[in-house]
């Protein structure tokens, strides 16, 4: 997993900073997100190729709740979110004086992964079926297709879905079931989008969700499912078309970065968030995420030279919002 390859590379400029080489080395620090990680490694790796070894980039996944953990207590110079910030992480970043940027970086389509051989939920999975899959009253008792759709077989039910401290999790939960974090708790979890893929490429009975670049690069594994919004709507599948003519919904989200804005006093982490706004759309594209207009990148670089605390979206999250509507928020 390229994670590894950012831990390798730790390890050896730890021994070239006890050599004295790497002493002038600047360093920026992430965390969080499995979902955002795709596009922030890309665009870190972009950046230390521009920087010609002079600054280093560290990404870790922690998930997007243990990013906003290690960013509240300063760890951290960015946090990778798929999800926007919540009143309680909020207040956690406020008690201990940290202030932040909010930046959206890109769509994702949050995609319902199933078994390359399921072939009766091929017309659709409607968002009422995902609930009574998903909602903490089917643990223990929702444990076939069947007792979902009568017309689905009589095979076992097995999910696989994101750890607790995901916000692709809370994404799911509050779209889904309408509570977030409202969630079975007989399903096999993990932060590790790689062990979900692994779970439903092997078990025709599997059902899950991930980002939508982690379907790109194991769609030789995977089905995406189709969804139905409520019924007597069509079943439309993840992809960067429907998630910009608005018809992917509820599961397409905005994702973002968080920047300590004590940290953009520092050269290199300013230059890398400018860098991200500048490249981050060719990028995000290349990473199978849906880049925002070029306007909203411009936007983005001007909040940072302005320094503009906050979030637009008040510790809340908006289920369904389309690019157009996020772009006409106001910051609070």
């Amino acid at each position: 997993m390229k994670v590894f390859k950012f831990a390798a590379a730790a390890v050896a400029v730890a021994g070239a900073f006890v050599s004295g080489s790497a002493a002038a080395q600047a360093l920026v620090k992430i965390d969080g997100s499995s979902t955002v990680f795709p596009v922030t490694e890309a665009v870190a790796e972009e950046f230390q190729a521009a920087k010609k070894g002079s600054v280093r980039v560290t990404v870790g996944v922690s998930g997007t709740g243990g990013g906003f953990k290690k960013f509240c207590r300063g760890e951290i110079d960015i946090a990778d979110a798929s999800r926007p910030i919540t009143k309680k992480e909020i207040e956690a970043c406020k008690a201990a004086g940290v202030e932040f940027v909010e930046l959206p970086i890109a769509f994702d389509a949050l995609t319902v992964v199933l078994n390359p051989k399921n072939d009766w939920a091929d017309k659709g999975i409607t968002v009422a079926q995902l609930k009574a899959m998903w909602e903490p009253a089917a643990q223990g008792k929702v444990t076939k297709w069947n007792q979902v759709n009568p017309a689905w077989p009589d095979r076992e039910l097995k999910l696989y879905g994101a750890g607790a401290d995901s916000g692709t999790f809370d994404y799911f939960t509050e779209a889904v079931t309408g509570k977030s974090k409202s969630s079975r708790g007989d399903f096999t979890a993990s932060e590790d989008d790689n062990v979900l893929v692994q779970g439903v490429s092997r078990d025709v009975n599997a059902l899950g969700f991930f980002g939508f670049a982690y379907y790109e690069e194991n769609k030789d594994k995977l089905k995406a499912a189709k969804i139905i919004a409520e019924d007597g709507k069509p079943a439309v599948g993840p992809s960067m078309e429907t998630v910009l003519d608005g018809t992917y919904t509820p599961l397409s989200r905005p994702i973002f970065i968080y920047v300590n804005a004590k940290s953009l006093e520092k050269a290199e982490v300013k230059e890398f968030v400018e860098f991200y706004n500048k490249e981050g759309a060719a990028l995000a594209a290349e990473v199978k995420y849906v880049p925002l207009p070029k306007k909203a990148y411009d936007y983005n670089i001007e909040q940072v030279a302005k320094v503009t605390k906050g979030t637009k979206f008040g510790g809340e999250n908006k289920v369904g919002i389309t690019i157009e509507e996020l772009m006409s928020l106001e910051a609070k």
